[in-house]
This record gives structure tokens, sequence and C-alpha cells, in this order.
């Protein structure tokens, strides 16, 4: 039995403190529809005791025109995405 490894950093850039661009799984990414913020207890178990998770959620679109939802949260060490939805 084999696992498929799935990588889930991600490298945002900012403007204004909002996403702007993304990197993630070897495409580039613009966001294009306005970010939604993400409250901690998104991620939050009743039983979690680091609340300090935040995060967006964000339309991408990538070179070719493929338009993703993304939820992406920070861990402290950096950007990872949690979820994406095809529209």
């Amino acid at each position: 039995m084999s696992t498929d490894i799935i990588e889930h950093i991600a490298t945002l850039w900012m403007v204004d403190d909002v996403p702007a661009r993304m990197v993630y799984a070897g495409k580039r990414w613009r966001v294009t529809d306005a970010p939604t913020r993400i409250r901690r207890e998104f991620w939050a178990s009743p039983t979690a005791t680091d609340t300090s998770l935040s995060g967006w959620r964000f339309q991408g679109t990538d070179e070719s025109g493929l338009s993703l939802v993304f939820d992406l949260f920070n861990d402290g060490e950096g950007w990872h995405v949690d979820r994406t939805y095809a529209l």
C-alpha cells in the first residue's frame, strides 16, 4: 500500500496586509476577489490549546484561467493551504 503525500505549504504576498498573490502547488495564483479573514475558531477544536491560528479565504486564478477558492492558515512559521474548492 502506498500513500501520496500532498504538500500544503504556500507562499503568500500581501498588499496593505491583504493577500494579493500566492505560489502554491507549483503555480502562481492571483487573488481575484475580496479576501475574507477567517477567525481563529474556524480551525480550533473544543480541546485545542493553541488558538493562535488565523487565516484567509479567497478566490485565486492561475495563468491558465483556472479559479479555485482557497482556505489558508498561518501556524506562526508560514502559510498552509487547508482546503481548496472548485467553482
